[in-house]
């Protein structure tokens, strides 16, 4: 069979059979009087053969060992081609995900749309220092999407990072808290944490409720931080978490704090009192804590409960009692 007529029977074009005959591939067992290729059926298999191989990725210095070498084991190559391809779709992947991002974005021309790709590149680099740079120099003319900081912010593991990302997802705007909410949702403890210290930094009545609905986490790192948030802005449904912070020692001064200012909220007082003193059963260490929380509150409202602990059977709880009820005393009445 002349090379024409292998090229329409086969697909493979003219101009590629000669390539495979000059790299000695395929090489036409016959030749005709007039010098023309001739092609044997055993060397249409073996053209067959080499576009199999083409198929699976294999270079056609690959194919040529392939075919040529009785003791080839295939197994070795096809595990690189399996690998190599893997790469390459998680490449592909990758970019699809930047393209989603960058059209999500809603770019309003070609410049908005190399500050999102720039961002991007700048957010995915290994280096901590590099993607805080890409966050904080972003253009104040040319505000971040909150749909791309968000995603960023719940995948951010790198504490000076993340409170990056999460001063430019508070000051973009927009659909902040909507777009960071469903981290608060996610089973991902990790990711919890991060969303919920998002919404905290953002103000409003939708990130209240987020961080109302955070207040029942099955963990206490993301309970914690919704209730400091929630409490500074005055909602008491924080008081019995941060009671208990002031109980466990964590972030207890914080926690004493945020106590004294959401006690200046109507109705406030009392219930933060009769909640830190119903604790005072615990253990010495416990007792010190909540004295310390007693005295942030404002005028003299505790001054009752630290004389009371002035006289505690723990020398140490009675003298940490006594002095801040000493100054608590001296303040003016609220």
């Amino acid at each position: 069979m002349l090379i024409g007529e292998v090229a329409r029977r086969s697909g493979v074009s003219t101009r590629m059979l000669r390539h495979y005959d000059a790299l000695g591939l395929v090489r036409p067992t016959g030749r005709t009087v007039g010098g023309y290729r001739e092609y044997s059926a055993e060397d249409i298999r073996r053209i067959f053969h080499v576009e199999s191989l083409r198929s699976l990725g294999l270079s056609l210095r690959q194919i040529g060992r392939a075919l040529e070498d009785p003791g080839f084991a295939p197994s070795a190559l096809v595990g690189d081609l399996i690998r190599r391809t893997e790469e390459r779709l998680k490449r592909e992947q990758e970019l699809l995900e930047r393209l989603r991002r960058v059209d999500a974005s809603a770019p309003s021309g070609w410049e908005s749309v190399l500050r999102i790709v720039e961002l991007l590149h700048g957010l995915d680099s290994p280096s901590p220092a590099r993607r805080q740079q890409a966050v904080l120099a972003a253009p104040e003319e040319m505000p971040v999407p909150a749909e791309l900081l968000a995603g960023a912010v719940l995948a951010e593991a790198d504490p000076n990072v993340a409170g990056a990302l999460r001063w430019a997802l508070a000051r973009a705007g927009g659909d902040g808290v909507a777009s960071v909410a469903p981290g608060v949702r996610s089973e991902d403890v990790e990711v919890r944490r991060r969303a919920v210290r998002a919404v905290a930094e953002m103000p409003g009545d939708e990130a209240d409720a987020v961080l109302a609905e955070a207040l029942g986490d099955a963990d206490p790192a993301v309970r914690r931080h919704a209730a400091l948030a929630l409490g500074a802005r005055g909602a008491d449904a924080a008081v019995p978490t941060l009671v208990a912070m002031v109980v466990d020692g964590v972030s207890d001064v914080e926690a004493a704090e945020v106590l004294g200012t959401l006690s200046l909220e109507p109705g406030c007082a009392d219930r933060i009192v009769g909640a830190l003193v119903a604790e005072l059963a615990a253990d010495s260490a416990v007792r010190i804590r909540v004295a310390q929380a007693l005295a942030e509150l404002p005028g003299t409202i505790a001054h009752g409960p630290l004389r009371h602990l002035a006289g505690d059977a723990d020398r140490a709880v009675a003298l940490v009692a006594s002095a801040l009820a000493d100054v608590v005393g001296k303040r003016p009445a609220g």
